[in-house]
């Protein structure tokens, strides 16, 4: 025995468009929801070091911030010494590799920044910097010190020199950590970071992802409900909107 065909509902027009609206809605935000689920990635490399920068050898030690293969930075440690004016001097400092836009945080003399300071777009930035300075003639209480790190000659350390380097003809910031110690200065290089988004400051010591100093929060980790998906295909208004009704619910 057959059975006959269900009946048919009509549904007003409106309703019908209800619907629609909704399902494109939802599959609008289906797809947002999986773009927003991930979390926010690292934007900040860094790299750690243990570079002692040896005055009796003059051996630069070159840093690649962005690995890429280039040398952006060059620290030194030098020594000198003249038996015939007794004249004797000691400098730590830091240069661009090259003159390409590279520059470091400071005006001649590079500033000592502490853990928390902001590196960006307005410093103050010198593609000469000192870190830290000595010199005289016979003993070594005619000694003259000069330089931020030299801190009359007692030093500095866990300090950090500002970076603005280059990188495919856009501006990025970083940081390198240095310690300098007592005359006659004994530097080592302990580590170095930057910031992969262009034009973005980095926070001196930040080693991850971070949004100006605070943790960038992953978005969507939540499953949204029905309604929720609606909102959210609405864009930023609809987001908003649920950004609201979760607060209010928390």
């Amino acid at each position: 025995m057959s059975r006959s065909p269900q009946p048919r509902t009509n549904l007003p027009d409106s309703i019908h468009h209800q619907m629609n609206m909704y399902a494109l809605a939802a599959g609008a935000a289906g797809v947002g929801v999986l773009a927003l689920a991930h979390p926010a990635e690292a934007k900040i490399v860094y790299t750690p070091a243990h570079a002692v920068l040896d005055a009796r050898s003059n051996t630069p030690y070159y840093i690649d911030l962005n690995q890429d293969g280039i040398k952006d930075f060059t620290f030194w440690h030098g020594y000198f010494y003249s038996n015939t004016s007794q004249f004797w001097g000691s400098v730590v400092q830091v240069m661009p590799y090259k003159r390409n836009g590279n520059r470091m945080l400071g005006h001649g003399n590079a500033f000592p920044l502490r853990a928390g300071a902001k590196i960006g777009p307005s410093g103050r930035f010198s593609y000469y910097g000192i870190l830290a300075s000595g010199r005289g003639t016979g003993r070594s209480h005619n000694t003259q010190f000069s330089a931020f790190w030299a801190n009359d000659g007692k030093g500095l350390s866990n300090r950090y020199v500002g970076l603005e380097f280059t990188i495919a003809g856009e501006t990025h910031y970083g940081w390198a950590r240095v310690s300098v110690s007592k005359f006659r200065f004994s530097a080592v290089l302990t580590g170095y970071a930057y910031e992969t988004i262009p034009g973005k400051l980095i926070v001196a010591g930040a080693t991850e992802g971070t949004d100006d100093g605070k943790p960038i929060a992953s978005i969507g980790t939540d499953t949204p409900g029905p309604a929720t998906l609606a909102l959210l295909a609405l864009g930023v208004p609809g987001l908003s909107i649920w950004r609201r009704e979760k607060e209010a619910t928390a």
